[in-house]
Order: structure tokens, then sequence, then C-alpha cells
């Protein structure tokens, strides 16, 4: 058996130890809970930093897209617009294993780090009453990918998450192993066609057997990513980005680390963690009509600034003509 370190700190989920996570997510702490799919490394989704922690805490090696997490269908309204196809699939297979990919309103106050600036948002609703109590006790909507560090196995256990996480989590909410065993399925709704970008907990057989229609998959279509950023020019402003850039031109925009003169900060102390936080707001911030590009300043490549220079080659990357 294996032993667990002083500093992790593993609670039953019972009512007292729900309202506990409730709070820490509220203060922007990390909280694991379990799903009926898997464990969830939990955050408050609309905290910048919070979301980056999740990151950090993985050792994550790029910003992909994380899952939203509900407790209550009506909590969509003010996130992403939720349209009829939406609403008969979630009638029909929420709450469960399944997440949807839909666009982000305008005012949503989910993280741009939570969504990987895209302009779709991915949601889900549990069907585990400890992780909606964990999620209604926060009053936030909770980012939740799996619980465990990258590349490991994902956790249906509250052991295995403190095995692979540790002191890295504010707190394990420990309840039971998880049932289903498997990520959720994740159906993007955001475009003309519905689109498969992830099998899980719900058949694709039961979700085209709803839709009356058979799902589009990225084999289907080249260019479809197998989930929401994996084309290589994707997180693109409109202006050219220019990566590694000690000396900007007069009409550029300058996105920079560090104490440094630019046009905006990532973080004046050099925090990685404060700028993958400050990342896509920052991005988007610049994309003005009076300069001419967006130079970025060299970003050491370790520890989150892999993650944040994963991204900024992407953004960087030659754009496809329209």
């Amino acid at each position: 058996m294996t032993t667990l370190p002083d500093t992790v700190h593993i609670e039953t989920a019972t009512p007292a130890a729900i309202a506990q996570a409730g709070a820490l997510l509220r203060d922007g702490r990390l909280v694991a809970f379990p799903t009926e799919t898997v464990y969830g490394l939990g955050a408050d989704a609309t905290n910048d930093r919070a979301v980056a922690a999740i990151f950090q805490a993985k050792g994550r090696p790029s910003f992909n897209p994380l899952i939203v997490h509900v407790a209550d269908p009506a909590d969509l309204e003010r996130l992403v617009h939720v349209t009829d196809t939406a609403r008969a699939v979630i009638a029909r297979f929420w709450p469960g294993p399944l997440t949807l990919v839909l666009p982000r309103r305008a005012n949503s106050p989910i993280s741009l780090l939570a969504s990987a600036g895209l302009d779709t948002i991915a949601v889900r609703l549990p069907d585990h009453a400890v992780a909606r109590a964990v999620i209604a006790a926060s009053g936030r909507p909770i980012a939740a990918p799996s619980a465990n560090r990258s590349g490991a196995v994902s956790p249906t256990l509250a052991e295995h998450v403190a095995e692979s996480l540790g002191a890295r989590v504010g707190l394990i909410l420990d309840g039971g192993p998880c049932r289903v065993g498997v990520e959720s399925t994740v159906l993007d709704l955001s475009g003309d066609e519905p689109a498969l970008l992830r099998p899980g907990g719900v058949s694709v057989e039961a979700l085209e057997e709803a839709l009356g229609r058979r799902l589009v998959r990225p084999t289907d279509h080249s260019d479809a990513p197998k989930s929401p950023g994996m084309l290589a020019s994707h997180y693109a402003p409109g202006l050219p980005v220019r990566l590694n850039v000690t000396q900007p031109a007069p009409d550029e925009a300058y996105l920079g680390l560090g104490a440094m003169d630019c046009t905006a900060n990532l973080s004046p102390t050099g925090d990685l963690e404060e700028a993958a936080a400050n990342l896509f707001a920052l991005l988007r911030a610049l994309d003005r009509p009076e300069f001419s590009a967006i130079a970025v300043a060299p970003i050491p490549d370790h520890g989150l600034g892999l993650a944040i220079n994963d991204r900024l080659k992407r953004a960087a990357a030659p754009r496809k003509p329209a």
C-alpha cells in the first residue's frame, strides 16, 4: 500500500467537507472531487490565476481547453449560447458523462485561459451528487480536468489523486470509486453540424439516435481538429505575432515579461503562473488597428513557460488564406 505524505489532505465527502471545498474554490484554491467519470481537479473557472494553477499542478504541457462543470442546466445561460439542439441533448443526457462545446457569450465570466482563448466553451453537468454539491457550494462554474499529473493514468479513487498530485491540491474529497471510469464524450454543437471530438461515457450510437443524424468525426474532414486547439494556427489574433523579440519595431505592440518597457506585461515580476493567467486576455487587448503586429518578448521554456510558448507558436503560425 502506498504511504501518502502528511501534507495530503483527504476528507470524506460529508456536508461539512463539501462546504469547506466550496470555500476553498471561492478563495482560488484547487479541490479534487469525484464525478461519475473520473476524479476532477477543480478550480473557479472565472478566476484566471486559479485556472493557471490547474496547469501548474498537472504539469500540463499546453493550454488545452478545460471542461467547465455546472450544478444546474440553468447555469449555462450566462456562460454560453444554448442552441435548440443543445437543449434537446441536455434534456436526454444530462446529468451525465457528456460534454458539450457551445459558443461563448460575449459577456461570459469564464476565464479565457479555461477555454484556451477560443470563442467556445466546453460545459458539463456531472451525474454525481458530490460533484454537484461541491459546485453548488462554491457558487461558481468549476473548471476540472482529470486530477492527475499530465500523462498519468486518470484517477478513479481519492488515493489515486493523492499519489499523483499530493500537496498540490488544497483538499481531496473522497466520494468512493468512480462509476463510469472513463472520461466524458465531447460533442461539439458550435458549428453547422454536430461533431464528435472525443468518445467517452455516452455512446456515439445513443447520440446519433437522439440527434437523428450521423455525427461528423475528425476523420470525415481533414481540417477538423480532434479537440479544440489542435490546429496549428489557432488562438490567433488578427495581427501577425512575432516571437522572441528583444527590439520591437516602433509600430508594433510589445508584449513583455519581467521588468521592461513594453505595451503590456504578462507579469512584471516574471511570475509564469501570472503570465499564463494573463496570456489570452492581453493578446486580445493588443489586437488593435494602431499596431502592425504583436511582438512578444522571450519566454522561459520551462514550467508553465512551455505551455505559454506552445500557445504563442500557434498564434504565430502561418495563416491559411481566407
